[in-house]
């Protein structure tokens, strides 16, 4: 299932939603100038920024020396959610930042919002981290922030109508299914994911989506919404 957009309409403008996508779009931009070069250089230069501004767990926890020339390990926790691998990398994570990010935000509102997003971020790094201590696999992407405003929203949305795309094989149709079943779906995927992964090196962070859905889903009842959520 992949969700394409949601029915609720928002209350006021989701800036900080539509700053933290332009501000991972500008990023990856960045990215992507660093490939253009020859006889390799610019691959190099962009596998080189990868590694030095993504989350590297055995950095983190100290299985490995980190140089000093490198960024802080707890820096890399912050910069790693705004790196991407691919351009559908960056497209999955920032259509999914879109859908359910603009009605958590407009429930938690602007200040709380951002807050909200970079804490679901360290939790779903910790979570990956402790699941693959020893890695020297860096961590990229927003999806680990971006699990937690899913989490979010599906305990404050979880009967609102959202617009899927379903596959079964050759067939496709777009249907409208309750965020209840398309969010949990998508957890008992990350999850099944997640402990068929164990023990494997690199790959999709499943453990970060984890983390970042059940971190979301706590810090909304931490922050409290600043409205009441709409009955949906």
């Amino acid at each position: 299932m992949f969700p394409l957009k949601d029915d609720l309409p928002t209350r006021s403008t989701p800036a900080v939603t539509v700053g933290l996508i332009a501000l991972n779009v500008l990023v990856f931009l960045y990215q992507v100038s660093l490939e253009v070069g020859s006889s390799g250089e610019g691959a190099r230069a962009a596998q080189e920024f990868v590694m030095e501004f993504g989350l590297v767990p055995c950095r983190l926890t100290g299985a490995c020396p980190t140089a000093a020339d490198v960024p802080s390990p707890v820096f890399t926790i912050f910069s790693s959610m705004f790196l991407h691998g691919s351009f559908f990398h960056i497209a999955g994570n920032m259509l999914y930042l879109w859908i359910f990010g603009n009605n958590v935000e407009d429930t938690l509102g602007h200040g709380r919002f951002i807050l909200f997003y970079l804490a679901s971020g360290v939790a779903a790094a910790a979570t990956q981290t402790m699941a693959s201590p020893g890695s020297p696999v860096p961590m990229i992407g927003a999806s680990g922030a971006v699990s937690g405003v899913l989490g979010a929203y599906f305990l404050l949305f979880p009967h609102a109508n959202v617009l899927t795309l379903v596959i079964f094989g050759f067939f496709w149709r777009i249907v409208s299914i309750p965020a209840l079943v398309v969010l949990g779906f998508w957890m008992l995927v990350q999850i099944l994911n997640g402990l068929g992964s164990l023990g494997a090196g690199g790959g999709v962070a499943w453990f970060a989506h984890i983390g970042g859905f059940v971190a979301g889903m706590g810090l909304l009842l931490l922050l409290r919404p600043k409205r009441p959520a709409r009955a949906w």
